[in-house]
């Protein structure tokens, strides 16, 4: 039954892969020769840096929609982490207690999620679309709908230059948030790829009633899934809060339709049980140089919109289309 399982889980994966780099190659190449400016070092940072805060959240849903599930609420957890963050730091806590009590938040709603959506028995759409609602909610009242700012008023001057290290700092001129993107790139890949339980999460995705029968937890591979996924949405709220120096209630307001956009072009499949970690990660580039050569190109942000909702239609065709052959 195992062996089963993971030949279910493995087709197709590299081909994939290699599909959605040529696409990633074709639009950097196209903007090249549009854009006299693309191709520029700075713009190329900037688009790692841009792409870094959804890029690791993307990381997470990746687990969750090849375990079998969907998580509409990320974009709300990213808003209320940062906003617990700022309201520690605003009244006297330390960095470190802001950070420690924001990923608290963070894992606190997605093992929410993830309990719901097993136990409970209640669709993970329904549950996180829920989940959001009271994410943002929560926010607003904490932060009553006003914005928080970072200053020396409000914050301790050597705290307050540590923190916003982390979100506008450079190391050799790649800035720290990029960093830490390709950091967690490393570790999901790792824990994804090379462990007993990313095997687990393509497993119960591909093929559940099998999972079931070789004896594997599927509740509990999805709430970790999701709670692993409610840490990064936090650790993405804390570095935004970090780059910003301010946040309010409506942080992250729509974000969570990039990072499953971005997870769809990967190759990730929405019914489970197929995707990489490193699909993902082009994924999220394609969106990243997508959005930058439009805008370099001086198409309306409505065309971006518009265009980046026929990739992610075209990107979901091309997976039935191929999962019917």
């Amino acid at each position: 039954m195992l062996e089963k399982v993971k030949k279910r889980i493995g087709f197709g994966s590299s081909v994939r892969e290699i599909g959605v780099l040529g696409a990633l190659l074709l639009l950097i190449l196209f903007f090249s020769i549009t854009s006299p400016y693309f191709l520029k070092i700075n713009n190329l940072l900037n688009i790692v840096r841009q792409i870094s805060l959804m890029g690791i959240i993307a990381m997470g849903m990746t687990m969750i929609i090849v375990s079998g599930e969907i998580d509409l609420s990320v974009g709300a957890i990213y808003g209320a982490s940062a906003i617990v963050a700022g309201m520690v730091l605003t009244n006297g806590g330390s960095v470190l207690l802001a950070i420690l009590v924001a990923l608290l938040v963070g894992a606190f709603f997605g093992l929410m999620n993830g309990v719901l959506s097993t136990y409970g028995r209640i669709p993970a759409l329904i549950v996180t679309l829920g989940m959001m609602n009271i994410a943002r909610g929560v926010a607003l009242v904490i932060c009553g709908a006003r914005v928080i700012s970072l200053s020396p008023r409000t914050v301790d001057a050597a705290g307050l230059d540590f923190f916003l290290f982390l979100g506008q700092g450079k190391v050799f001129n790649i800035p720290i948030i990029s960093i830490i993107f390709i950091i967690t790139v490393i570790l999901s890949n790792f824990l994804y790829k090379h462990t007993i339980i990313g095997f687990r999460m393509r497993a119960v995705g591909g093929n559940s009633s099998a999972a079931k029968a070789a004896g594997l937890n599927r509740n509990l591979i999805k709430i970790f899934a999701f709670t692993i996924t409610g840490v990064f949405c936090a650790i993405g709220g804390i570095l935004n809060l970090s780059f910003l120096a301010n946040v309010q209630g409506t942080t992250g307001n729509g974000l969570e339709l990039d990072v499953i956009a971005a997870v769809i072009i990967g190759g990730t499949s929405l019914n489970g049980g197929e995707g990489t970690i490193i699909g993902t990660l082009i994924g999220v580039l394609i969106m990243g140089v997508l959005k930058n050569g439009i805008i370099l190109l001086g198409v309306s942000p409505f065309f971006q919109m518009l265009i980046i909702g026929l990739v992610i239609i075209g990107a979901v065709a091309i997976d039935m289309w191929s999962r019917k052959s």
